[in-house]
């Protein structure tokens, strides 16, 4: 009976995997929870997801190779996850990407690639709030595209269409039918991903998935018997491991095969740091000869129909075309077709539209014989029509690469900057940078240091700039050369501190209008007050002694230069440029730190002392601060999967007294709780933790009950777990209590700090609702008694007031907002934030006096704004930072001392950590002279931190370090106190362990 079966011409194809130098190399691809095949390709380009979180695509030569450098231009498609992306079958330059983020966007590769960074998409679609996961293009008609979340493809000839889903069901839709499916069956009963795809142009569709048991299957239907598979194929649960883990494959369309080496098939796989082209190819004897018999005529790159046609039932198939070298116009040459961008093309579409109406004016008599003879030769007018305005559009994208139109706009590439070494200065070996001659008459586009704005992306270096001295007709400021806080008793924007001026009233002599005026003169030549304070010290007029005086000595000179400070007394020669008693640079910086570290008593003699102790300044106690780990037997160790992808407005990790919760990578939304005593190596297997079966956002402890934990969710949800006294001793899914708190995700969650019961949840919806938790005990509900309105934009982050009547936020439209909640709904004060987008955060300081934002500017350095609350609209002060994508988390503790922006000692860990979370005052050991005590997370411990403050008399009560606390963790009010009005504030307690004597 075998002569009945014909061999297949492919059966001996074998796929040959390249050297690792004909592969794309050295990219970094992330571990995406996504349905889509993370990369797709045309007859020109390849596309696949870069980066951590895969917002980012690499868009690629389909024939390059090599090693691929970080700094290459990337398409920065979406705010969040690609999920799926797709190129037309009639546009090898347009991209279709569907993201997490709810948004389809159409993008216009140039036909010579990326050469620059591409922002602005061609077009944006909205998904109706939910994520995409699959993009498709119509396979028969042009600029018809299909969005859905899960899994479909189209019939070749345009029909019909299969789609799978979660349901566990297989359905054939008809969407142009008034009954829209035309049939569906059960399908494989695992929730895990399937796939589906059609036999050619045939009835018969092949499906992929798993069983109620995680066996993978493969279904061959018929749609006349859509019911009963016409060929099942079971598979075991796992594949053999190879080593390297493949994040997605594509194939490359018939266009683009190399037909001369007998390439019937080439398949594009993705892994975590390279693309590898593998080709299939048929084994013959001779490859100089075009073998037809293994090419078949396929589908072509011109459509016959449109996407207006087809709705209105209009079938026309794609023309077939052959793929011998001879019959084509570049011979061995991918067939490519490039129609310029979206604008281009509707100016096509237009001019065609013109053309048909012109034609459909001219009739003229035709016998009825000859009626199928001028049916066939109008169609191939309208093929020939089509092919020369393909033509005519090639040409119009020729011209329009010659001016390099990206980003919608003219791109002339940036001139490069020369490389700096690791001081700063420029290599005299280095050849020096040519500007290349302008090519456009549009000057306004010129990408230089002058017009950064300009299309082509100008971004200047994040590097610190090499110092350069002034010329001697400008004003020199040392404030233009360090980053220097602003002295605490220095009037900003108004604001001055009431203790500033009750010190500068007791301490500092009357000024009079003669010396302002002198300030004011010597401003203008050119000096500062600290190179003056400076100068004065070693001016022969002073009355200084180089020698280092004995303590009476320098009160008894203390008191002279008092009177003999003035500006009549001052020599104007010692501020020369030239002169030899001018000051270094790094003695002038640190004598104006000297000024800034804490308050000025405003004694200008005082600073002009160039004694090595000055008497009255003041220095904040904790200066020296010290941080120690624990030691490692107090270690959590062995802790696995830690998840990287949590959102920016969670903290991402949380610690009581008694346990800690981790977010765990992975689906189903994991948080491990473990508990703090038990330390040491965790066992191998599975963790204990808590299932959610959706998307963590964001997760707070109870700050009154150390079992209970809040966990927000992506489903809108917001679940209460109660943690058994001795920690979870394997996972569970079941929460003790679950309430929809809103219709959308949740940004982050926030507790009262002094009510007990009171939580705040804002959501992807733009508001903040405020929640009654006392009923859940007894009706298993909550009650959203206010929802606070007005933010247009993502709220980054929410702040209690300390005394727990307002609410303030940080938003991504730049602005901040303080909410009284049981008085108004809409904000009280609204004010400008951080300009960045990357994300903020906020915390009240000084019992609700102060407002402290932490954020990024426009070049995404990290900084620091003080806010007055009755005035949003101005910083009191501003410290810039770094260059770096971290979000701060603010730390703020009341006890310490007032609070002035000013650097102290820093600690610095032996490895990178992933979270930090401090505990409870009551916590410290203040034996020890411990002010805070923390937990540190890591890639796979967590390990408990001590910040300690030297003392010599350690055996003593530390009074001025450990004034009366407040008691934080235990309520003030219940929520129906709290909701009612009452305004209860928390109570204080002493530090001071029982037999301790104090520090007199």
């Amino acid at each position: 009976m075998a002569w009945r079966f014909k061999a297949s011409k492919y059966k001996n194809a074998a796929p040959i995997v390249p050297k690792p130098e004909a592969c794309i190399r050295d990219i970094s691809v992330g571990s995406y929870q996504t349905y889509g095949n993370n990369i797709a390709a045309s007859a020109a380009f390849m596309a696949f997801n870069v980066d951590h979180n895969g917002s980012n695509l690499a868009v690629l030569p389909l024939e390059d190779c090599g090693r691929k450098s970080k700094t290459m231009p990337l398409l920065h498609a979406h705010a969040d996850t690609v999920t799926d992306m797709d190129f037309s079958p009639f546009h090898d330059g347009l991209l279709a990407t569907g993201s997490q983020d709810c948004l389809v966007k159409l993008w216009h590769i140039p036909e010579s690639g990326l050469e620059e960074p591409l922002n602005n998409p061609e077009c944006t679609f909205y998904h109706h709030q939910r994520r995409v996961e699959v993009v498709c293009w119509h396979p028969s008609a042009e600029h018809l595209l299909t969005t859905v979340s899960y899994t479909n493809l189209w019939k070749q000839d345009g029909v019909l269409l299969a789609t799978s889903c979660k349901d566990k069901q297989v359905r054939i839709i008809d969407p142009r039918a008034s009954t829209c499916i035309v049939n569906s069956c059960s399908s494989h009963q695992s929730i895990k991903d399937s796939r589906c795809v059609w036999l050619n142009n045939s009835d018969r569709i092949l499906t992929t998935g798993f069983d109620a048991a995680r066996l993978r299957q493969v279904y061959i239907r018929d749609l006349r018997h859509l019911n009963e598979p016409v060929k099942p194929l079971e598979l075991d649960c796992s594949i053999r491991h190879s080593g390297e883990q493949t994040k997605g494959v594509c194939l490359v369309p018939k266009r683009a095969l190399n037909v001369m080496q007998a390439e019937v098939n080439r398949l594009l796989q993705l892994t975590s740091n390279m693309v590898i082209p593998i080709m299939y190819q048929v084994p013959r004897k001779t490859y100089r000869d075009f073998h037809a018999d293994i090419y078949p005529d396929t589908v072509g790159c011109v459509a016959q129909n449109n996407a207006a046609a087809w709705i209105k039932g209009h079938n026309m198939p794609v023309p077939k075309i052959s793929l011998d070298p001879a019959k084509r116009n570049k011979g061995e040459e991918p067939i490519t077709v490039h129609k310029g961008n979206l604008t281009t093309l509707k100016e096509n579409e237009r001019e065609i539209e013109m053309e048909q109406k012109q034609s459909k004016t001219v009739s003229a008599t035709v016998p009825k014989t000859y009626v199928k003879t001028q049916e066939l030769n109008e169609k191939e007018s309208v093929f020939e029509n089509d092919i020369e305005k393909l033509e005519e559009s090639k040409k119009i994208e020729v011209e329009d690469d010659k001016n390099k139109v990206q980003n919608g706009g003219q791109m002339i590439p940036p001139q490069p900057l020369p490389r700096s070494s690791r001081t700063n200065s420029i290599s005299e070996d280095e050849p020096k940078p040519v500007a290349r001659p302008r090519t456009s008459p549009n000057v306004g586009s010129v990408v230089t240091s002058v017009n950064p704005n300009a299309i082509g992306g100008y971004k200047p270096r994040l590097g610190p700039k090499p110092f350069q001295a002034k010329s001697g007709n400008q004003e020199f400021s040392f404030d233009k050369i360090f980053s220097v806080p602003v002295a605490p008793n220095n009037d900003t924007n108004g604001y001055q501190n009431d203790l500033n001026n009750q010190i500068e009233n007791s301490t500092e002599p009357e000024k009079s209008p003669s010396f302002n005026n002198e300030r004011i003169k010597e401003t203008e030549n050119g000096k500062s007050n600290s190179s003056a304070l400076e100068e004065d010290t070693n001016s022969s007029d002073s009355g200084y002694k180089p020698k280092t005086p004995s303590t009476a000595e320098r009160r008894k000179v203390f008191e002279i230069k008092v009177k003999d400070e003035s500006p009549e007394n001052e020599d104007l020669g010692n501020f020369e440029r030239g002169n030899a008693n001018r000051n270094s640079i790094a003695e002038r910086r640190r004598l104006y730190e000297s000024r800034s570290v804490s308050v000025t008593d405003g004694n200008l003699a005082e600073k002009a002392m160039g004694s090595p102790t000055m008497l009255r300044r003041r220095v904040s106690k904790f200066r020296h601060l010290k941080g120690t780990p624990g030691h490692k037997s107090t270690h959590i160790e062995n802790i696995r999967n830690i998840s990287r992808q949590i959102s920016g407005e969670c903290d991402g990790f949380h610690a009581n007294p008694d346990r800690v919760a981790v977010p765990l990578s992975g689906l189903g939304g994991k948080i491990a709780v473990l508990e703090l005593r038990k330390t040491g190596r965790l066992p191998d297997g599975v963790m204990p933790a808590l299932v959610h079966g959706a998307t963590v956002m964001d997760f707070q402890w109870n700050p009154f009950n150390n079992q209970l934990l809040a966990v927000a969710c992506g489903d809108g949800m917001i679940r209460f777990w109660e943690i058994p006294v001795f920690g979870l001793s394997e996972p569970t899914n079941e929460p003790k209590h679950t309430i929809q708190a809103h219709t959308d995700k949740i940004y982050l969650i926030k507790f009262h700090p002094l009510a007990s019961d009171v939580l705040a949840s804002a959501s992807y919806d733009m508001t903040v609702k405020i929640w009654d938790l006392s009923f859940l005990s007894f009706y298993e509900r909550a009650l959203a008694r206010i929802i606070l309105t007005g933010h247009t934009d993502q709220i980054f982050s929410l702040a209690w007031s300390p005394c727990g009547r307002y609410l303030a936020s940080t938003c991504k439209d730049g602005k901040l907002r303080i909410y009284e909640p049981r008085f108004s709904h809409i904000p009280v004060k609204t004010g400008k934030g951080p300009v960045g987008t990357r994300g903020a955060r906020i915390v009240w300081a000084l019992e609700g006096q102060l407002l402290v934002v932490l954020g990024f500017d426009k070049v995404s350095e990290r900084q620091i704004y003080i806010f007055k609350p009755d005035n949003l609209n101005t910083p009191l002060t501003t410290v810039g930072l770094d260059v770096s994508p971290a979000i701060l988390m603010p730390y703020y503790d009341e006890d310490k001392e007032l609070p002035y922006c000013c650097p102290l000692s820093h600690h610095r860990c032996s490895s990178l950590h992933q979270g930090l979370s401090f505990l409870p005052k009551n916590k410290c050991d203040v034996a020890s002279v411990e002010f805070a005590s923390a937990l540190r997370l890591t890639n796979n411990t967590i390990e408990p931190l001590s910040f300690t403050v030297p003392r010599i008399k350690s055996e003593l009560f530390q009074d001025d370090l450990f004034p009366p606390t407040k008691i934080t963790w235990k309520p003030t009010m219940s929520a129906t106190e709290w909701f009612i009005g009452n305004n209860l504030q928390a109570h204080r307690i002493s530090l001071k362990p029982p037999g301790m004597d104090n520090c007199e």
